[in-house]
């Protein structure tokens, strides 16, 4: 069966540094394109970045854009997302996610080809704070 397992998350000053990283297995990885996402508490689900099969097309969320980095390793099965610059409202639950096109969320659901995303992991907690 599919399986995500998120972990990296921890508690870190505004402006530290934190690596995400995430561990897949139960499909073919490299075949996929893949993204993070995150759910601010008292909000809905973000998307925060997505990186083609190959690893060299990488997409950004405006908001991190410039602070965040998408990475992979298709041999290993995993995808990691290097946080610089952290800020206050960076603190959520990142996960990650198959990205089959189109990928967008609104409120506790996202999408991906126009359809709800059920395959997720338990998530790891990043919380930035002074």
């Amino acid at each position: 069966q599919v399986q995500l397992v998120e972990s990296g998350g921890g508690s870190v000053q505004p402006g530290g540094s934190l690596r995400l990283s995430c561990a897949a297995s139960g499909f073919d990885f490299g075949s996929l394109d893949m993204a993070w996402v995150r759910q601010i508490p008292g909000k809905g689900l973000e998307w925060v970045s997505t990186i083609n099969t190959a690893g060299d097309t990488p997409t950004y969320a405006a908001s991190v854009k410039g602070r965040f980095t998408i990475s992979r390793d298709n041999a290993k099965n995993t995808l990691d997302l290097q946080m610089n610059a952290v800020m206050v409202e960076d603190t959520a639950v990142y996960y990650c996610a198959k990205d089959r096109g189109g990928y967008y969320c609104s409120g506790l659901v996202c999408y991906s080809a126009g359809r709800p995303i059920s395959e997720w992991g338990q998530g790891t907690q990043v919380i930035v704070s002074s």
